[in-house]
């Protein structure tokens, strides 16, 4: 598999400024993500950047398919080792159909924040009962008292594996939210009224940590609300490190302010991450943080389903194009070995996801002491920096294979945008200046390939036209993003590399 094909400068173990250090761990303490004494009364103890961030909906519907699954199972088992007629079995068969509606209707797949495991249990343990009195009038309707003994055994059967499958259920969810990987990161814009109902619905329901409050009245922002920091100002907002981990900016001004709001979102449009509204909706609104109660303003729209498909086909693409690739990638490891001194790989700091800055692995294709931590001076044709492996492999773009270790990591995609060099210049400006919706192309994971890259922006973006077609395709791909449409980018990556020898790459 080749992947495209836009190559910034390399470097070997780049050390950049602290905030892009602290975020090139998965996990960050906290202490070292917001600084003691200013977490605020949620004091997450992790936390996990927003790519790594799951929902508890989403983990329910495997666990709704697993348990389906598992009594299936079970259900057969009995009926071939019993071997059972059409109307013995039908009970069975009627008590495994109704026990998934009546776990789903009991909310057994709720896992609800402020629930025990006890009563969690109580839940399943009424499902049970509910899949009992079926399988009791099912009995009795298609008299079968006789079959008493084996409908106690497939009961005892189904309540054992579904027992120790919800035991396992809640381990995970509740192991999960510890990590900190369930429970959304969102920050407020606003030390307002509104912002102090949404906090005390955080506090009360644990929808949500609020990791601090911004407000651009500096004079007379208070220095918390309701426990929780207060930050600095909306430029404190963009540039603060702890950004690539929050989910939701949540703008807490009263909603028929329409000029403050106006004025906000134009100067927020600049973040990846995306922004909301907080309604006015009275006490109400202090019930519930869940972030069905705000209106959309900026940034992409979430999709769990589409995630879940997403992160699927990056697994089964990028473990089989790691195993196709490997035999490639041991000769182009021993070619650079031989041909100058050196590393065969090396790692370079560049923007993901909610511009967390990641390690990126490459092939080393240049000199080991030339390297350009920020890609001050891109890739020319020609370029003296270069190896004579590294030419070929450039042009080939086989030193990019070692991206699926990225994807595999869960830091990249097959598809997306490509990552770029954090501080990466086009010409003596740096690039993510001259787009004002720069970083709008990392609302999603980079990717290995991608929509620009097989329309024909491939290499060195030392242009500011460049830079815009860029980001224009990228912002284009984000806005169209589908299954289908990242296999098609896929399959056209090889032809697309092939039929273009005049990049720069």
């Amino acid at each position: 598999m080749s992947s495209a094909i836009a190559h910034p400068v390399e470097t070997e173990d780049v050390r950049v400024a602290d905030v892009q250090a602290a975020s090139q761990r998965s996990v960050v303490e906290d202490d070292d993500a917001v600084g003691v004494g200013r977490r605020g009364p949620f004091r997450p103890g992790r936390l996990v950047p927003a790519r790594a961030r799951m929902q508890v909906r989403s983990l329910s519907r495997i666990f709704r398919v697993v348990d389906a699954v598992a009594v299936g199972a079970v259900t057969v088992a009995v009926i071939v080792a019993a071997r059972l007629t059409a109307g013995a079995f039908a009970p069975l068969v009627l008590g495994a159909l109704a026990l998934a509606p009546a776990l789903y209707g009991l909310e057994a797949y709720a896992f609800h924040r402020r629930d025990t495991f006890q009563r969690h249990g109580l839940r399943v343990l009424a499902a049970f009962g509910a899949a009992a009195l079926v399988v009791l009038v099912a009995n009795l309707v298609f008299d079968q008292v006789r079959a008493t003994g084996i409908v106690a055994g497939w009961g005892l059967g189904v309540i054992a594996v579904i027992c120790l499958l919800h035991a396992a259920w809640w381990r995970i969810i509740d192991h999960g939210r510890r990590e900190g990987r369930l429970t959304p990161n969102v920050v407020v814009v606003g030390a307002t009224v509104n912002a102090e109902r949404f906090i005390r619905a955080a506090l009360a329901t644990g929808d949500v940590n609020v990791l601090g409050v911004f407000d651009d009245r500096a004079g007379r922002a208070p220095s918390q609300v309701m426990g929780v920091p207060v930050l600095g100002d909306t430029n404190a907002l963009i540039d603060h490190r702890i950004m690539p981990y929050v989910d939701r900016v949540i703008i807490a001004v009263t909603s028929t302010a329409q000029i403050r709001v106006r004025q906000l979102v134009e100067r927020l449009e600049v973040l990846p991450n995306p922004v909301s509204l907080f309604v006015d909706v009275g006490r109400e609104a202090e019930r519930n943080a869940s972030l069905a109660r705000f209106v959309d303003l900026s940034g992409a729209t979430t999709d769990a389903r589409r995630a879940v498909a997403k992160r699927a086909q990056d697994l089964v693409v990028g473990g089989l194009g790691l195993l196709v690739a490997s035999p490639i990638m041991l000769l182009t490891a021993l070619a650079i070995k031989l041909d100058s001194p050196g590393p065969v790989f090396f790692r370079q700091s560049r923007h993901g996801f909610n511009n967390e800055a990641i390690r990126v692995w490459k092939f080393r294709s240049m000199r080991h002491e030339m390297a350009d931590a920020k890609a001050a001076r891109q890739v020319t044709a020609d370029d003296d920096r270069v190896t004579k492996i590294g030419k070929f492999i450039r042009k080939t773009s086989l030193d990019e294979l070692p991206q699926l270790f990225n994807v595999l990591k869960g830091e990249m995609s097959m598809v997306g945008p490509r990552p770029h060099a954090i501080g990466m210049k086009s010409g003596d400006v740096e690039s993510a200046k001259l787009v004002a919706h720069y970083a709008h192309r990392h609302r999603m994971k980079p990717g290995v390939t991608g929509w620009a890259a097989i329309n024909g922006s491939r290499g060195p973006v030392d242009t500011a036209q460049l830079v815009q077609e860029r980001v224009a395709l990228d912002v284009d791909y984000i806005e169209r993003q589908s299954f289908w449409l990242d296999l098609y980018i896929i399959a056209m990556t090889v032809p697309c590399l092939l039929g273009d020898r005049s990049a720069v790459r």
